[in-house]
């Protein structure tokens, strides 16, 4: 299998549209962690991303039996609809993209530009992938899959032929791959395998979007109840057959990360290139910083494939806000103080010369104040913990809320005292595609039934929105309840058990 695999990348026709990109040496990063981090800059392509490698090869290959009269097609909300939109304009071939309702319009002017006709259909992936399906056996388009298809898989290859062209396998310890489908990683393996069978290949994959992980886990391929949003490039809820076909093989582990830790390697990227990956761009380099903490090595050559810079430029503020969480730099905490005066000097003299990165407070009663307080750590030092052990030695009720997703994307933007005894409140975390409308539908839907207790959305510049809701909802009416929230399909979470909506909402 790897042999067929070898000879396809080697006769891969990618550049006719696609660069060689460079392999720059991270000298920031590299010097803090203490190994020599590479980053293989598929930002740099004329799409901003790696996907035209293999959207071309595999419509390249059309050619040898003729070009496709009647064109081609694919599903797509971002990087893979360029390559083929960027492919077909090359080869004169009329193609059709099929992008979900919710796609922003900066990715469906960039496709419009290069000259393919988009399609919105459906709120999600899955039902814009449905439908370009059923197209393409209607109207005879050939489908141009993302991911599960040799050809692509081997045009996705080529990264790998370049990393080993540019610098020694002998020196590379580790290569680490962003997952979504999963053609990328398959034709790196399968290339790096072949040659280096000692150089480890290392999935990376949201914590919330864990699809290769999940089904090497199983043995065979799961599909996922729901996939996170924030990683848009590889939000996908399962794995391709051919790709996990060969990730059973060549893979070495999938390493999972967090939001916040891709946040804080879209920062080192910038720091060391002056450029802003996307979400899925910076993910491997997330997962190589996770893997040599957990390691706890030092000296080795390890590469990060920086996938792609196809970035909302709005989404950069959520980025920022996130990012010293990832690296560690920052804690958030809620702290029980005194409701008297002088009971905030006193709480900031035990802290000691250290930043107060945020502090929100409101008087709720004449005993105790619950303050929401965000500060300034050192990485790697353990020292979250000793501060919360600190402040608990001093009398001071803590509780740390730096991995409570709800409390960091709305209930720090919210402190503002409690309501008062709301009976039957459910607090619920909802994701809402992000397109006009959206809310009115939930509300429609929703009808006069149940009152609205508490409302906090904010803008992330992502394809869907948080949206944080009360709803007062009585014990006889859970069934019609849970009918609504069927029906309304958007993805959500309970949280009325939430610590941080206990101290600083209910």
């Amino acid at each position: 299998m790897l042999d067929r695999y070898v000879r396809k990348i080697l006769q891969a026709r990618v550049y006719d549209v696609a660069r060689e990109t460079p392999l720059d040496h991270a000298a920031n990063l590299s010097r803090r962690i203490g190994n020599s981090v590479l980053l293989k800059r598929e930002d740099l392509q004329p799409v901003f991303s790696f996907k035209l490698r293999g959207a071309y090869n595999r419509m390249i290959r059309l050619s040898t039996g003729g070009l496709p009269a009647g064109g081609v097609i694919a599903s797509s909300a971002g990087n893979h609809a360029q390559g083929v939109a960027l492919a077909a304009q090359r080869l004169g071939l009329s193609a059709v993209i099929v992008m979900p309702e919710t796609t922003p319009q900066i990715k469906i002017q960039a496709v419009r530009v290069l000259g393919a006709a988009v399609e919105l259909h459906g709120a999600t992936y899955d039902e814009a992938f449905a439908h370009a399906s059923e197209r393409a056996s209607a109207d005879g388009l050939t489908f141009i899959h993302p991911y599960d298809d040799e050809d692509v898989i081997a045009g996705q290859g080529t990264i790998a032929m370049e990393i080993l062209r540019q610098h020694s396998g002998d020196d590379i310890d580790a290569i680490f791959v962003p997952v979504g489908g999963g053609g990328l990683i398959a034709g790196i393996a399968a290339y790096v395998k072949h040659l280096y069978p000692r150089i480890k290949v290392i999935g990376v994959e949201p914590d919330d979007a864990a699809c290769l992980y999940e089904a090497l886990k199983a043995g065979h391929r799961v599909k996922l109840d729901q996939v996170g949003i924030f990683v848009d490039g590889v939000a996908v809820r399962q794995v391709g057959e051919e790709p996990f076909r060969v990730a059973r093989e060549c893979v070495d582990e999938v390493v999972l990360v967090s939001t916040d830790e891709v946040c804080a390697a879209i920062k080192d990227i910038f720091e060391d290139t002056r450029s802003i990956a996307e979400p899925a761009g910076a993910l491997a380099l997330a997962g190589l910083k996770r893997w040599v903490e957990r390691e706890g090595v030092s000296g080795r050559t390890l590469v990060a494939i920086d996938s792609g810079a196809n970035v909302n430029f709005d989404r950069l503020r959520h980025v920022a806000e996130r990012a010293e969480l990832g690296e560690k730099r920052e804690a958030l905490l809620a702290v029980t103080i005194p409701e008297r005066p002088g009971s905030f000097r006193e709480f900031c003299e035990t802290l000691g010369h250290r930043s107060i990165t945020e502090f929100n407070y409101r008087y709720a009663d004449d005993t105790a104040a619950h303050v929401f307080v965000g500060l300034e750590m050192v990485p790697g030092a353990n020292d979250r913990l000793q501060i919360v052990e600190r402040l608990r030695a001093h009398g001071y009720d803590v509780l740390d809320l730096s991995d409570n997703e709800t409390a960091k994307l709305h209930i720090r933007y919210m402190v503002g005292g409690h309501a008062g005894r709301l009976p039957h409140e459910r607090l619920l975390r909802f994701e809402f595609p992000e397109r006009p409308g959206a809310l009115l539908r939930f509300l429609d839907h929703m009808g006069r039934e149940w009152n609205i207790t508490l409302f906090h959305y904010r803008n992330h510049g992502a394809d869907y929105g948080r949206v944080l809701c009360g709803i007062q909802v009585p014990e006889e009416d859970d069934g019609r309840f849970s009918a609504f929230l069927t029906e309304i399909g958007y993805a959500f979470r309970e949280e009325y058990d939430n610590p941080a909506y206990g101290l600083f909402l209910r």
